[in-house]
């Protein structure tokens, strides 16, 4: 196997993974008003902003996607979720001081990529119990199916430093570019530009290593 094969190897990886269906009543925006419930207390949204409509429709275009981005970085469903749902406080709390409504999706992905990688798990756990803006209800099958040969580029995917891992997957799975991957991390172009070819490199190792072994 050489490099050039690794990036297609990942890339169909990850879409097979994150395109398993994780059910949309796992998550279900709830009825009412969010903003009532004091999540931007504090915060003077633009006038021309309505929060809890564009934190709705934020949710509904880019909830899914978010919980798949967190399942690779968290050990369960719940712990996902859970990620998720504080991303969206968030920018609830914040929505009337983004200028670019555009920037809205970079912003949650940032969150949850910065979230998943806090090893202070007690917080994240209750949340649930402790927010109304994410409603999440249970009864979903956690059990992912994939080929052989895509879960052993997930499983080395796992084991690769934290922003290794994230410049990956959104570099091949959400198809970011340089820049947006750099915005998203807050990190330097070149800083990116390392992590890939570092990532890349290890897990062509750690393929290669692994397909000597099956030998």
């Amino acid at each position: 196997m050489h490099l050039v094969e690794t990036p297609a190897r990942v890339s169909d990886a990850l879409r097979a993974w994150l395109a398993v269906t994780v059910p949309v009543p796992a998550l279900a925006w709830p009825s009412g008003d969010v903003t009532a419930g004091g999540l931007i207390t504090g915060t003077a949204a633009a006038p021309a902003l309505d929060v809890d409509r564009f934190v709705a429709d934020m949710f509904r275009a880019e909830g899914m996607s978010l919980v798949r981005l967190a399942r690779l970085f968290v050990d369960d469903r719940n712990a996902a979720e859970d990620l998720v749902q504080e991303a969206f406080i968030r920018l609830a709390r914040s929505a009337g001081r983004i200028e670019d409504r555009a920037r809205a999706p970079a912003y949650l992905r940032s969150i949850v990529l910065n979230l998943a990688r806090d090893n202070n798990r007690r917080g994240l756990v209750s949340l649930r119990h402790r927010s109304a803006i994410i409603e999440v209800q249970a009864g979903v099958d956690d059990e992912l199916a994939v080929r052989d040969d895509q879960r052993q580029v997930l499983d080395a995917l796992r084991d690769l430093p934290a922003r290794q891992r994230a410049c990956l997957v959104l570099r091949y799975y959400d198809e970011l570019g340089i820049d947006d991957i750099a915005e998203t991390l807050s990190v330097s172009r070149n800083s990116v530009k390392t992590h890939l070819q570092r990532g890349l490199a290890a897990l062509e190792a750690r393929l290669t290593a692994g397909r000597e072994e099956e030998w």
